[in-house]
């Protein structure tokens, strides 16, 4: 079972979480700490995550790790306790996934600020705010402690545990209204205050806000807080019953089946197989022709649930491209990523919305650790959920038809996923365009069409690295270097970050006899990433090739 966590995405109806929780329920540490201490709490930290975690080190070489340790170590006489937790947090977010996180919930044991961020695909905005401060509410968030927003987010960004950075844009919002997480941060110069700069209406104006809530209040709605959404007078179907498990409902305007799925977990009442079976009933019964299975707000649960979904789904008249539409989202999170490979590799479903929080293969099922001297509790996965392929390196399961939500869609009630649902037309898609290239074998118009693909807004979180690189393996395999060659640059310039396309440049000059390029695009490789084994090998052997010593 995967140690689930969903962050509320809704204001106006209370999600818990187990992110959430794992802040809420950690118990108070021990007031009375000296450094010696604190480094006792490092040192046991540090053997216990390399202990606990399935592979601690798969992220962050052990070397890159150990000196980030000793840095912290070095500090810790001169840091105050919250600033040497968020070195604690800094160390855990090295790890690099999303269910390994250090639970820092006792930092705002004295409050946290009265205002509810959310990350819109326009920026920051105040989307909920306790009334003694409602002149806040819509305003965008320009700086945090005169400094501006992005360079803001750039500070918190070591200290949020995640899988991609969805994560980032899930976390960082909560981080901005704890002020001891700000001024550890240096984003703040007092310890329970944060000052803000904001925008609206075309005027900027300054505010300093002090603790006045509790930090469940950053989940839930509490009593007489204000929500931008609530002047909208409508309300869209995901932000009707958040709380829900499981539910549905037919919208006959539009002949759509609208299933949410919040949490991979049974009810007391119903099982999650009861409640699939009533669903797909439903779509061959009922004159629906469109099904839509929203899992945006879903952050996991028990993956052993799933099958039912994926069975029903596959042997259902809907189960058509273009008729079974996924919403997914920077929640869709552990075990609703399960649910989602599987509904990738087994279904016709159109994935709809933003990326997912997780990565397709993943590590899960953390443990606790608690930390002797402090009590802060750390939790550490303990297994490797490979639903996919073993190649499949993706950080995250992209949307085919992408729909971000702006500020304005939010405060007017408006969803974007499901707009794009009633809108749905066919486009070509990448299996498209690599089937009629290997069809025609014509680059050029392969070039043409992939560029278009890129282009297209609805496109902008869509995975290609993958799919162009095969195309340049089939050319090559094909003795058709050169255009292989060209596929590989083209691939480099758009994924400037991907060891791999620079490991497939080295194999492509290596084949040219090119090899001071080989080496250079090997060793670009093996910069990004120290586990190409094949890629050190033409390292070496092109090295002594060369005489160049280097290697």
């Amino acid at each position: 079972m995967h140690f689930y966590r969903t962050l509320q995405f809704i204001a106006v109806l209370f999600l818990f979480s187990a992110f959430a929780s794992a802040q809420l329920a950690t118990p108070v540490p021990q007031p009375e700490m000296t450094a010696e201490k604190w480094r006792e709490d490092l040192r046991f930290f540090t053997s216990e995550m390399e202990r606990t975690h399935k592979n601690a080190f798969n992220a962050v070489s052990r070397e890159q790790f150990q000196a980030a340790v000793e840095e912290l170590d070095k500090q810790i006489p001169k840091l105050e306790g919250h600033q040497i937790v968020a070195g604690l947090m800094r160390l855990t977010a090295m790890i690099g996934d999303g269910h390994t996180g250090f639970r820092w919930g006792p930092m705002a044991a004295e409050g946290v600020l009265p205002v509810g961020f959310y990350w819109f695909e326009d920026g920051i905005f105040v989307r909920r705010v306790a009334p003694s401060d409602a002149e806040l509410l819509g305003a965008k968030l320009v700086e945090v402690g005169g400094v501006p927003v992005d360079s803001a987010i750039e500070r918190l960004r070591p200290m949020i545990w995640r899988d991609n950075e969805m994560g980032v844009k899930s976390a960082a919002p909560i981080y901005l209204s704890v002020p001891r997480i700000l001024h550890a941060a240096g984003l703040s110069t007092a310890k329970n205050a944060g000052t803000f700069t904001f925008e609206k209406d075309g005027k900027r104006f300054t505010k300093t806000l002090s603790p006045a809530a509790k930090l469940a209040d950053l989940w839930s709605r509490p009593d007489g807080w204000l929500d931008a959404m609530a002047a909208a007078g409508t309300m869209p179907l995901f932000a009707r019953e958040p709380q829900n498990r499981f539910w549905f409902t037919i919208v006959p305007e539009s002949k759509t089946l609208y299933v949410q799925f919040n949490e991979v977990l049974d009810k007391p009442e119903e099982t999650v197989a009861a409640f699939f079976a009533r669903v797909f009933k439903e779509a061959e019964e009922k004159p629906v022709e469109r099904l839509v299975l929203d899992m945006r707000l879903n952050g996991g649960g028990n993956n052993y649930l799933n099958i039912p979904i994926i069975t029903g789904a596959i042997r259902s008249r809907l189960n058509v491209k273009g008729k079974f539409f996924v919403i997914v989202g920077r929640e869709t999170f552990s075990a609703a990523q399960n649910t989602v490979n599987d509904l990738e590799k087994y279904t016709n479903a159109i994935f709809v919305g933003e990326p997912t929080g997780a990565s397709p293969n993943h590590f899960g099922d953390a443990r606790r650790f608690t930390l002797p001297n402090s009590k802060f509790q750390v939790q550490a996965s303990t297994l490797w959920w490979q639903d996919m392929d073993p190649r499949d390196e993706r950080k995250w399961k992209a949307p085919d038809v992408a729909a971000d939500m702006a500020f304005s869609d939010y405060r007017a009630g408006r969803d974007p996923a499901m707009e794009a649902i009633l809108k749905y037309t066919p486009t070509e898609s990448m299996t498209d365009i690599i089937a009629a290239t290997r069809t025609t074998g014509n680059v050029a118009d392969f070039i043409a069409r992939y560029r278009r693909f890129r282009t297209n807004p609805l496109h902008k979180y869509a995975e290609t690295l993958t799919t162009v690189n095969r195309v340049g393996h089939f050319l090559l395999g094909q003795k058709r270097t050169d255009d292989a060659l060209t596929i590989f640059k083209i691939n480099a310039e758009d994924n400037p970050g991907s060891a791999i396309v620079y490991q497939s440049l080295g194999d492509v000059y290596d084949i040219k006899g090119e090899k001071a390029l080989a080496l250079e695009n090997y060793r670009k490789a093996v910069a990004l990433d120290q586990s190409l084994a094949e890629a050190k090998l033409a390292i070496r052997r092109l090295s002594a090739e060369l005489g160049d010593k280097n290697n």
